[in-house]
């Protein structure tokens, strides 16, 4: 259902890169952000009608590999097979790392063994590769129970090993249009505008002394890849191109776009956007971290959201409820779609822009723009309706013909049907602007609108079978309005709570 949405009369192939991960690293809240970001705003451009590529630019290449399948060689050698690495179980990947680099910083023979892996892993040694596609499976194998739990779907992986064999035609390309320059035995691009502290033109390194190529590199062929080449010559013929990450790499972007930009890399019409966001925070507004002061697991973090959901939906229960008051099946299937919703909605409900504070009481409360103050107002629309239609409890609810009418008699109809109407120049503004949280704002003023209606419109006891008929249909566009708009972020709605 679109709710009269056209689509777009312009379409537009877009990619979205965005979520990110390191391999053999665990997903950190900053992902988090990234993610679910990434994830709407995908939702929203292909519910526009454009063709949305979704990109995971995951952290599969680096120095540190010449460290972890050098620790591999020695702790695990059948990873180094191509024959039994599928089969070799890692384990705990952030353990791993962790000796790896232990041993990298006090062991000068495996500091030394590590830098030749490296340069091996480049060369495309055998040993070295089934090593390295070893620890990719098995991040990939980590990061997709994040994904499961999220609902993240139809993300294409695609690592910063993809660009390896564009990076010494980008190189290339710079020298031979005189914008990369030597200094220092590396080789630099500088760019108008762009200075140090001290006033000295800042350069963009493109490619180190030692002869190897860094994120600047990896991210310029990705844009030769994603904008100048088109589907005929293996690439994407992108319009437009997202990069969902933290404001931190704000300059980075800044640069390399244009720097892209003046190589030529950026054909036509085409824009490179980054969509910077900034900190999660603990609710003392410092660093999030657990009490001893590491990082917070994803995982854990979204469970303990399920928990409180949980916790909260069994002390509503009676001692008359099923399963003794238990969670049945239903119900803990509810529960998690409350505590995920409310990490997703947290996030989305704030300007992208800014820092904010992360707090179970405040993301799970039943008052303000919360998750569940919105998946409860979807689900009391349709307890309404049941009743107005004489409907059972337990079945899915059957939404009533449209009225062949809109009778208005109260201001709060006119305002609750002048905000319904607003819906396709919001999602208008947030494809252009790219900012989510104008939808979560939509969304919060289309529920206390409907609350002023009802409050003042009594649905069952109107009194007409026309009048009954009209608000019933305004029951339905507004309970279809926040389905719709739920489930762009990411959120299924509950037909009750």
């Amino acid at each position: 259902e679109r709710l009269g949405v056209p689509l777009t009369e312009n379409k537009k192939k877009i990619v979205v890169d965005f979520s990110s991960p390191n391999i053999a690293k665990e997903m950190h809240v900053g992902h988090l952000r990234s993610t679910i970001i990434g994830d709407t705003l995908s939702n929203l451009l292909a519910f526009a009608g454009h063709d949305v590529l979704r990109l995971n630019h995951v952290g599969d290449w680096g120095t540190q590999f010449g460290m972890l399948v050098e620790h591999l060689r020695d702790e695990f050698p059948a990873a180094l097979s191509t024959e039994t690495s599928r089969d070799v179980d890692l384990g705990d990947l952030v353990s791993l790392y962790k000796a790896a680099k232990r041993r990298f910083d006090v062991d000068e023979e495996f500091k030394t063994r590590s830098r030749e892996g490296v340069v091996k892993l480049q060369a495309g040694d055998e040993e070295a590769l089934a090593a390295w596609e070893s620890l990719c499976a098995a991040s990939r194998v980590e990061y997709q129970k994040i994904y499961d739990v999220l609902n993240i779907v139809g993300l294409n992986e695609r690592g910063e090993s993809f660009y390896n064999p564009y990076l010494a035609g980008v190189i290339e390309d710079l020298e031979g249009q005189g914008l990369a320059v030597q200094s220092e035995g590396a080789t630099v691009v500088f760019l108008d505008g762009y200075v140090g502290r001290d006033g000295s033109p800042l350069p963009m390194l493109v490619r180190k002394s030692d002869g190897g190529f860094n994120y600047a590199t990896t991210d310029m062929a990705a844009i030769r890849h994603r904008v100048q080449l088109d589907a005929e010559e293996g690439g994407e013929g992108a319009d437009r191109v997202l990069y969902v990450t933290d404001a931190g790499q704000s300059q980075h972007f800044e640069m390399v776009f244009a720097a892209a930009d003046k190589a030529g890399f950026v054909t036509g019409d085409a824009s490179l956007e980054h969509v910077p966001f900034g900190l999660v925070q603990g609710e003392d507004g410092k660093k999030f971290a657990t009490r001893s002061g590491d990082t917070v697991k994803l995982k854990d973090l979204l469970d303990e959201a399920v928990r409180i959901a949980g916790e909260d939906i069994k002390s509503r229960l009676s001692d008359d409820d099923e399963a003794g008051g238990e969670l049945t099946e239903a119900l803990e299937e509810v529960a998690r779609t409350v505590g995920i919703g409310a990490v997703k909605y947290a996030d989305l409900s704030m300007n992208r822009e800014s820092n904010y504070k992360f707090s179970y009481g405040r993301m799970l409360s039943l008052n303000g723009n919360t998750a569940p103050y919105m998946l409860y107002a979807y689900a009391r629309i349709c307890g309404i309706v049941r009743k107005a239609t004489g409907q059972p409890e337990g079945k899915g609810v059957v939404w009533p013909e449209a009225a062949p009418e809109i009778l208005i008699t109260h201001d709060s109809e006119k305002q609750l049907i002048r905000n319904l109407v607003k819906l396709p120049d919001i999602l208008s503004e947030v494809e252009s602007e790219l900012y989510p949280n104008r939808l979560c704002d939509y969304l919060f003023e289309t529920s206390q609108k409907f609350n002023q209606f009802y409050e003042n419109c009594p649905v069952n006891n109107a009194e007409t079978p026309e009048l009954k008929a009209s608000r019933l249909s305004l029951c339905t566009v507004s309970a279809a309005t926040i389905r719709l708009v739920m489930n762009l972020i990411g959120i299924p709605v509950v037909e009750k709570l």
